[in-house]
């Protein structure tokens, strides 16, 4: 039951990233405000659950992660509630911060209470299996259910939605979790600082590079923030008592390892929710809907392979080998969308290259979760988890800015100089998301080559960390 309330509340928090996306024409309709100001709906929940994830992390360590969980869902419900009756821009946006606010508190006590509460070795595969699946699949799921809401209800109810899910998940969460005895340390007010406005400048740079482009004195001014930033961040980590981000966390091989695999894998998958989504949907004509279904077997893929990996092969082969099989499938994957033409039929071309790609981000994924996660001290259990919902946002930013940035540079190159048909058109925006899916298979290679160098042989199972022969 405890998993189903973990399940339940992860898959909100994923589907939040794709089901207001599909909702965004209608809003606009209905309210208002304009296509320059229409990108505000998602940089605001971005920006808040970018720059606060560390912060939510620490957050449940301290005062108990019960708390965090059940506080993170009941105001993540009251934030969408908002966002549904927002009657003027200025207060969806609002609403959509405040939710990133309250993910950032629940995502990390999510996933510190999976891995705190399930400690034998064939229970913590289960349980990581159903999360993995959640995550890696939860973003499809968002796509068609947010067609369906915004097709037959209206744009309100793709936010109206999180309070079915919330509501009763912190009724029971109330119920079924135990307060657990917190670590008391004062909190580090300058680690705080400096993270969060350095991930703040990070996900604002990524966000106005996509807007604007990377030479726009906006994005190079937020990017050099950053740096400086974060950089003042890890010296300050170094020499605190009492540091947000224990560098110890982060300075293992093997979980730097998963951190860095997931950072990569989201930026590459980006490219296969983006871009595919306007293929099926400007190339083929399917409705929101008709593309939320064509979406399915990826998460019947991305299923079946996380729980395959934490039963079984995660005890028997290592983290090591899965992860760069999982790099390497990812890359194939990407590569099969990138042959994509206007005339491409779905079960010949989109099927197969969605099912490759659903199997390889499966078993990243769930590799990387029980991985990042395993052998951490309690007390540092939720910053652990902390960063692994970070890497994944950083991923996602930097893949939906870049490759953004690459498919338009691609698409508007090939229809240089030729007189605008509906046909070139076509074939150029064809040609800029298949230019878009080739820079994702590099990425995902280049995860393989530095995750197979980097990370030891391990393997988890028998309730051990435990080192292979190299």
């Amino acid at each position: 039951m405890i998993l189903g309330v973990i399940a339940i509340a992860q898959l909100m928090v994923v589907l939040d990233a794709t089901i207001v996306n599909v909702a965004l024409p209608s809003a606009q309709r209905d309210l208002g405000f304009s296509d320059d100001a229409r990108q505000w709906i998602i940089t605001a929940y971005a920006l808040a659950f970018g720059s606060l994830l560390l912060l939510g992390g620490r957050l449940g360590d301290l005062l108990g992660r019960k708390r965090a969980f059940v506080g993170g869902l009941l105001g993540f419900a009251a934030a969408s509630a908002v966002g549904g009756f927002a009657d003027s821009f200025a207060v969806l946006v609002g609403a959509r911060a405040a939710q990133g606010m309250f993910g950032a508190l629940l995502a990390p006590a999510a996933l510190a209470l999976l891995s705190t509460t399930f400690t034998d070795p064939h229970e913590r595969g289960k349980a990581f299996g159903v999360y993995s699946a959640v995550a890696g699949g939860g973003a499809a799921i968002g796509l068609l259910l947010g067609g369906i809401l915004a097709e037959v209800l209206s744009w309100r109810w793709c936010l109206y939605v999180n309070l079915l899910f919330a509501v009763p998940a912190a009724v029971a969460a109330g119920r079924l979790l135990v307060h657990e005895r917190t670590h008391r340390a004062p909190l580090d007010l300058p680690g705080t600082a400096t993270a969060s406005l350095g991930l703040f400048a990070l996900v604002y740079g990524f966000s106005n590079s996509e807007r604007e482009s990377w030479s726009h004195p906006v994005t190079i001014a937020m990017l050099v923030a950053s740096a400086v930033l974060l950089a003042a961040f890890v010296a300050l980590e170094s020499r605190a008592a009492h540091p947000l981000l224990p560098m110890r966390v982060v300075r293992d091989r093997t979980r730097g390892g998963a951190y860095l695999s997931l950072g990569l894998a989201a930026s590459a998958l980006f490219a296969v929710f983006l871009f595919l989504t306007y293929y099926l949907q400007r190339t083929k004509g399917y409705t929101p809907i008709e593309a939320g279904l064509a979406f399915l077997p990826l998460t019947a893929a991305v299923i079946s392979a996380a729980t395959a990996v934490n039963l079984v092969l995660l005890r028997r082969i290592g983290s090591r080998w899965l992860l760069t099989a999982g790099m390497s499938l990812g890359a194939a994957g990407m590569a099969w969308f990138a042959q994509l033409a206007t005339d491409s039929s779905y079960a010949g071309h989109v099927l197969p290259a969605l099912l490759v790609t659903g199997v390889g981000a499966g078993t990243v994924f769930s590799a990387s979760f029980a991985t990042a996660t395993y052998g951490v001290a309690p007390q540092d259990t939720g910053v652990a988890s902390a960063m692994i919902n970070t890497m994944q946002q950083i991923g996602g930013s930097l893949g939906t800015a870049a490759l953004s940035s690459v498919g338009a540079h691609a698409a508007a190159s090939y229809a240089a100089g030729e007189r605008a048909t509906p046909e070139l058109l076509g074939e150029a925006a064809v040609h800029g998301y298949a230019t878009a899916f080739w820079v994702a298979a590099g990425i995902f290679a280049l995860g393989a080559v530095l995750v197979g160098g980097l990370i030891r042989p391990v393997r988890i199972g028998a309730g051990e960390l435990r080192l292979q022969p190299a």
